[in-house]
Order: C-alpha cells, then sequence, then structure tokens
C-alpha cells in the first residue's frame, strides 16, 4: 500500500508522519490495520479510513512527546515523511533511552495492575464494574511481561509472542490467562463479545474502529484462533474502559454490555481471589522484573 500517496489524499502529508504497529515491526496478519501517526499536535482519538479494502487507523500525535507509554510504542516506527527531520530526531532520542523507557511502561503497567486489583477486590461486593476491574488487572500485567520480553503490545499477537518467548515467565502470565478467561473461549461466546465489543467501541471512540474489530475477529474465529480472539476483544474492550474511566461511575447502563463484552466473572468469592492473587503478583513482578527490563 502507498501510505504517502493516502495521507496525501488525506491532507496529512504536510506533518511529520510514521508506520507504528504490528506492519512496522513485521509481525503482521491479513486481518492487521495499517496504524500511521501524523504529528500534527491534535488532542482527537484515532481515525480509521479504508482505501483499496485496506483499512488504514490515523492515530494524532506530538513531535515533543514525553509520555515514557506513547514513546515506546513509536520505538520501531518507519517515517513516511519527515521533510524537517523532526521525527528522525525524535526516534534517535527514542533509541538512546529505549531500556530506559520500556522499563518505565513496564513498572507503570505493574503498579496499574495492582492499583485495579485492589480497587477490584474493595468494590467485589457492591461496584458493578468489579469483574471489569479485575480483568484489567491481568491485561496490564500481560502488557508487562510482554514489554519484559521485548515485544509489542499488539493485542492479536500478543498471546503468540508470550508463547514464543525466550524470557518466558510462563507462571506468572498462567495467573493473568485464568482471571482474562482464556479457557472459555468458544465460537458462540466470542460471537456474543465481539458484537458488545463492537457497541462498545462505538459508545466510547465512535470514531469507526468497529471496522477493525470485526475484521479482526472474523480472521481470528476463522482460523480457529479462539484464544487469540479472547484476549483481543478483552483488551480492546480494557482500553476502551480506561478512556471513560474517571467518568463511569455516571455510566451505569456500560455493565450490561460490558457484561458480554469482557466476559464478567459473577462469583464475588472468586473476583475477591482473583484481585488478591494478581495483586501480590504485580507487586513481586515490580521487584523481580523492573531492575532487568
Amino acid at each position: 500500500m502507498e501510505l504517502e500517496q493516502t495521507l496525501r489524499r488525506l491532507s496529512f502529508l504536510d506533518h511529520p508522519s510514521g508506520l507504528g504497529g504490528c506492519k512496522s515491526h513485521g509481525t503482521t496478519l491479513d486481518c492487521c490495520e495499517y496504524d500511521v501517526t501524523v504529528f500534527d499536535k491534535k488532542i482527537i482519538q484515532p481515525e480509521v479510513f479504508e482505501f483499496d479494502g485496506n483499512l488504514v487507523r490515523i492515530h494524532h500525535g506530538n513531535i515533543e512527546e514525553s509520555n515514557p507509554d506513547v514513546l515506546q510504542k513509536y520505538e520501531h516506527m518507519s517515517v513516511i515523511s519527515d521533510s524537517e527531520w523532526k521525527l528522525q530526531m525524535l526516534m534517535s532520542k527514542i533509541k538512546e533511552k529505549k531500556d530506559r523507557i520500556r522499563n518505565t511502561c513496564i513498572k507503570n503497567h505493574l503498579i496499574d495492575a495492582a492499583l485495579y486489583a485492589a480497587r477490584a477486590k474493595k468494590g467485589s461486593k457492591r461496584d458493578p464494574f468489579a469483574p471489569a476491574w479485575v480483568k484489567c488487572a491481568a491485561y496490564c500485567i500481560a502488557d508487562a511481561l510482554v514489554l519484559y520480553n521485548r515485544k509489542q503490545r499488539s493485542p492479536t499477537h500478543m498471546l503468540e509472542f508470550i508463547r514464543k518467548s525466550e524470557k518466558s515467565k510462563e507462571n506468572e502470565f498462567t495467573i493473568a490467562a485464568e482471571v482474562i478467561g482464556l479457557e472459555r473461549a468458544t465460537p458462540s461466546l466470542l460471537e456474543r463479545m465481539a458484537k458488545s465489543t463492537i457497541g462498545f467501541s462505538d459508545m466510547t471512540e465512535n470514531n469507526g474502529h468497529a471496522k477493525i474489530i470485526l475484521k479482526k475477529y472474523e480472521y481470528l474465529t476463522n482460523n480457529s484462533l479462539l484464544s487469540d480472539c479472547y484476549f483481543y476483544l478483552g483488551y480492546i474492550n480494557r482500553n476502551n474502559l480506561l478512556l471513560i474511566k474517571d467518568q463511569i461511575h455516571r455510566r451505569q447502563d456500560l455493565v450490561h454490555v460490558l457484561k458480554t463484552a469482557m466476559d464478567f466473572e459473577h462469583d464475588v468469592t472468586k473476583i475477591e481471589k482473583d484481585a488478591s492473587s494478581l495483586h501480590n503478583l504485580a507487586n513481586d513482578l515490580v521487584s523481580s522484573m523492573c531492575g532487568h527490563a
């Protein structure tokens, strides 16, 4: 696909831009979109476009970005346009500090995991979103494990990364996988989850992301990658839930869609047990991983 021509058609070529995501680091499937970041300083949700059967997601970035979590995602970006070499300079700085940036991201994900686990345990009996918070904690641990193994946080590919990892933390991921619920993946459940995930995306993002979700759901299930599909759908829902986490107490109506989209656990005792396990695991991993990432 000619990305420079695509950006020209979208009137984005006047800004520095680069290709990120799985297309840039060499691990991609037929269902994967093109993740392009345009450094125009706009603070808006990504936009999804379709050209000749290809889906392109345009992210909007800032060439002066300082957030380690965002910078880490730029690590393997390939430049599309950069007439003033501003993006090249940013990439050079990221390369120099990549280990420190990655280590910070790992630590932040583990701290978030502990916080979400504590929130789930505290609200297990009265917070209708408690099952979601415990899954958020599990996905944060998965993020940390993938980063520790120097892979990218591409939700379509993360399970495969963990399976093939040379520095696999199998016992740690087993705990997270059990909480996420990978063993529950069946075609009928995934169909319901996909519909609710698309609905939740429209309710929170409303930016065309649903096209990507549907394409990936169809590819993964058609190729019998059921656990990968379950992981992917839950990961997308985690991300969208966190977009509105500060307003979630005013959106009780979302419980109904999330029950299916995230495949909620309803056993309060199990939620409390899972939250405690993840909280302990996150704290243990901070000391065992962050000094060696």
